[in-house]
């Protein structure tokens, strides 16, 4: 069965709100959610929300944060997200930076003591309503293995970028800098599925097959999977994304970040507070003229679609068109969810005395 986004948003938003959530930060946080779904990137999508309802009742997330801005400037600041639900901060964020680039042209927004957020490209895009470049960028739980390392050091820490084009659809770049997403390998074990060599690894760093490896100790590798394909440059990535996310405004870094996953502990004497986060937006009219850089972007676009396209395949594509594509088909089709995820689902209905729906 399909589901239709509206639906699902309304489960979402009222299992959240029987935690404590208040509704607009409820909703704020079933719309990123949902938003994965819709974009075909399941992994962190509704399959998310068990964690977050899990340390919503345990306690491991505020429910009713007071963030707070600790450091600032004309076109930076250091946001304290209080512990509270990582979309709910991260919004919240990326709304300062958006606000101050509009000032200044440029803005960077960091942030400490938050959790999970979903997916990157939701707080990128939001600039481009805007005219606006947005970056985020945010670290994970640690369960990538450095170069050359046994044991997970790194998060799979993703990035991602929005641009906006004139006539053209936007570019959006949304990437994990791991050779898979954690939810991905996540949604193979629930299945009950094997993983293709080269993607995770037994905790002595040998290969695996095996996606429930991570509960065993094991690791995800680096984006270039081995080092003769490039995983020390994987590795570079995760160790930028760690370093702007985390050390830079005070958060948790590399192993000491909070886990949002039950088989991962929680480290006593932290560095710093919470997962980090950094946003970034840039006013394109603060480089050049707007129109002609809108202009420009188009030509790009067209120029790297017009590229011949290789043996078996029937065009090129732009960072953004898979989403977009899923985007748009799903929103006739609706949403197709995995059954173990339906089933967490109905837990959660049942232990919060709520009608389930699906």
């Amino acid at each position: 069965m399909r589901y239709d986004e509206h639906l699902l948003k309304s489960l979402a938003t009222s299992l959240l709100s029987r935690c404590g959530v208040p509704d607009q930060d409820a909703l704020a946080t079933s719309g990123v959610l949902v938003a994965a779904e819709m974009r075909g990137i399941p992994s962190h999508g509704l399959l998310r929300l068990n964690d977050y309802l899990r340390m919503l009742c345990s306690g491991r997330i505020n429910s009713r944060p007071r963030m707070k801005l600790v450091h600032e400037t004309v076109s930076t600041g250091t946001l304290d997200g209080d512990n509270g639900l990582g979309p709910v901060v991260a919004r919240h964020a990326m709304e300062l930076a958006i606000g101050k680039a509009g000032e200044a042209g440029t803005a960077w927004v960091a942030v400490l003591n938050s959790n999970h957020f979903g997916i990157a490209a939701y707080y990128a895009m939001m600039a481009l309503e805007h005219r606006m470049i947005g970056l985020c960028m945010c670290n994970a739980n640690p369960l990538v293995a450095p170069t050359f390392s046994a044991e997970g050091m790194l998060g799979t820490n993703p990035l991602a970028v929005a641009v906006p084009a004139g006539s053209e659809p936007p570019m959006v770049a949304d990437f994990a800098t791991a050779v898979i997403a954690r939810g991905k390998v996540d949604l193979l074990h629930k299945q009950g599925l094997t993983i293709e060599p080269g993607f995770v690894q037994e905790p002595d760093g040998s290969p695996s097959e095996d996606p429930g490896v991570l509960g065993r100790g094991g690791a995800i590798l680096p984006l270039g999977s081995t080092r003769q394909y490039g995983s020390h440059k994987g590795y570079c990535m995760a160790a930028m994304v760690d370093v702007l996310s985390a050390v830079l405004p005070g958060a948790n870094f590399g192993p000491f970040v909070p886990p949002s996953v039950d088989w991962l502990p929680v480290k006593a004497d932290l560095p710093g507070k919470g997962t980090g986060h950094l946003f970034g937006a840039f006013r394109v009219d603060a480089f050049r003229p707007g129109q002609a850089f809108l202009d420009a972007m188009d030509h790009w676009i067209q120029t790297m679609r017009s590229a011949t396209p290789a043996k078996g395949h029937d065009r090129v594509l732009i960072p953004g068109d898979p989403e977009r594509e899923a985007e748009r088909r799903h929103g006739q089709t609706g949403v197709s969810i995995k059954p173990q995820v339906k089933e967490q689902l109905r837990h959660w209905c049942e232990k919060l005395k709520i009608g389930y729906p699906l």
